[in-house]
């Protein structure tokens, strides 16, 4: 698999992390349960749980939401590119 498609796959998938933790933080506070899970990576440190605010949530959301539409329109020029490369080279 070509590098961009790999990065862009990759950004896909963040943004659809990110999105799904702000939907159960939004369904956490709604059963009652404060906690917050997050889609941060792994090797960083953690940062102390605090309260969830719902308008916090939704500019989450809305950003995941756009920047999955970003690395969508990345994968779709990448693959025009290559495609317009090899009618070229056909």
């Amino acid at each position: 698999m070509n590098v961009t498609l790999s990065t862009a796959m990759s950004g896909i998938s963040a943004a659809n992390e990110r999105l799904r933790a702000s939907a159960a933080n939004i369904a956490n506070l709604a059963a009652g349960s404060q906690g917050r899970p997050s889609a941060e990576p792994t090797n960083v440190d953690r940062v102390p749980e605090r309260e969830i605010n719902p308008a916090n949530e939704i500019v989450e959301q809305q950003s995941a939401a756009y920047a999955f539409v970003a690395n969508l329109k990345v994968l779709q020029t990448q693959l025009n590119t290559t495609g317009a490369l090899l009618d070229i080279k056909a």
